[in-house]
C-alpha cells in the first residue's frame, strides 16, 4: 500500500489524514481480544496503580514516576483517574479501569508487531519520504466508558522530540470512534507553527520523572475539526499538529492501537522521557537500502 499524491498533499496541508479500511473487522477484534488477555494475565500486585492524564502538566512540576519513564521497553499498565478510590486502589476490575497499555507492544506481542511492521505501514512510510523509519513506542488506549479521561490539546512532538522534527503517529480505530464516545479533534494546519512546549526527562535523588517546560498549545477552539472514524480506519498524525479528545461519558468504549515512528536519520532528543535501551533499541520498519 502507498498513499496517492493527493493524500500526501492533504497530510502536508492539514497535518492529519484518515485512511479508511486499513484493518479488517477481524483484525481489529484480534488486537482487542489480545489486549484484554494481556490485562487478564497480568499480576496487578506487581504494578503500581499509576494513572495517566494530560491534564496535570503544571509548568515545571514533576508529574510522572519512574514506572512511566522506564516503560519504553516493557509492557506496563496505566489507569484512568476515575477508576481509583481515595485510598489509591481500584474501585473496579482492571479490565474496566485501564487507560492504556504501553509502550513496547510492537516488540513483545506478535499480533501488534505484525500490524506495526506490515507492508501497508512500510508503504505509507515510503510515501511520506521517511528514509529510515524507527518505531520508539506503541500503545493500546481504551478510553473506557463513562470514565475515559479528557485529553487536552497537545502536540506529539512535545513528548517524542527529534532534531529535525519528523514524528508521525499511526492511530488505528479498533472500534468506531464517534462524537458520542470521544473521537479525536484536530486543528488543521497547526503543524506549521512548531511546538510550544516539551516534556523532559528528569532525575532527582536518583528517582526518574518528568517535567513540562513551555506551554500547552493555545489554539482557538473554533479551529478544531471533529474527526469521527469507523472501525479499522487509520489516522496519520503529524507530530506537530494540535489535537485533543473529550472525556468519554458514553456507555461505549473507544479502543485504539497507536504507535509512532520518526526518521532514524534524525537525532532522538536525549532529554525525551523515553530512551532506547541497549537490550531493546528502537526497531526500524526497514533500512534505507531496502
Amino acid at each position: 500500500m502507498s498513499l496517492s499524491p493527493e493524500q500526501v498533499e492533504q497530510f502536508k496541508q492539514d497535518g492529519y489524514l484518515v485512511i479508511e479500511d486499513h484493518l479488517s473487522t477481524q483484525d481489529c477484534d484480534v488486537l482487542r481480544e489480545r489486549a484484554f488477555q494481556i490485562i487478564k494475565e497480568a499480576d496487578m500486585s506487581q504494578h503500581p496503580m499509576t494513572t495517566f492524564s494530560t491534564v496535570d502538566k503544571d509548568k515545571g512540576a514533576q508529574t510522572r514516576t519512574d514506572y512511566f519513564v522506564t516503560s519504553g521497553d516493557k509492557i506496563r499498565f496505566f489507569f484512568e483517574e476515575g477508576a481509583l478510590g481515595e485510598n489509591g486502589k481500584l474501585t473496579m476490575p482492571p479490565i474496566e479501569a485501564v487507560n492504556k497499555i504501553g509502550h513496547a507492544l510492537h516488540i513483545f506481542e506478535p499480533e501488534f508487531k505484525k500490524v506495526t511492521f506490515s507492508d501497508k505501514i512500510k508503504g505509507i512510510a515510503r510515501s511520506l519520504g521517511v528514509v529510515k523509519p524507527s518505531v520508539p513506542q506503541s500503545m493500546v488506549i481504551f478510553k473506557q466508558p463513562k470514565i475515559g479521561g479528557r485529553v487536552n490539546p497537545h502536540q506529539d512532538s512535545s513528548f517524542l522530540h527529534t532534531t529535525p522534527m519528523n514524528l508521525v503517529g499511526f492511530w488505528i480505530a479498533l472500534e468506531d470512534a464517534e462524537p458520542d464516545n470521544a473521537c479525536m479533534w484536530f486543528a488543521p494546519g497547526t503543524h506549521k507553527s512548531g511546538i510550544s512546549g516539551r516534556l523532559l526527562r528528569t532525575e532527582e535523588d536518583g528517582k526518574l520523572g518528568t517535567k513540562f517546560e513551555g506551554t500547552s498549545p493555545s489554539t482557538d477552539e473554533n479551529k478544531f475539526v471533529c474527526a469521527p472514524v469507523r472501525k479499522g480506519s487509520l489516522v496519520l498524525i503529524h507530530g506537530e499538529v494540535v489535537h485533543k479528545s473529550p472525556p468519554n461519558l458514553s456507555e461505549r468504549s473507544r479502543n485504539i492501537y497507536t504507535f509512532h515512528l520518526y526518521d532514524g536519520t534524525s537525532e532522538w532528543s536525549k532529554d525525551n522521557w523515553q530512551q532506547p535501551t541497549e537490550e531493546v533499541p528502537f526497531p526500524f520498519l526497514y533500512e534505507k537500502t531496502e
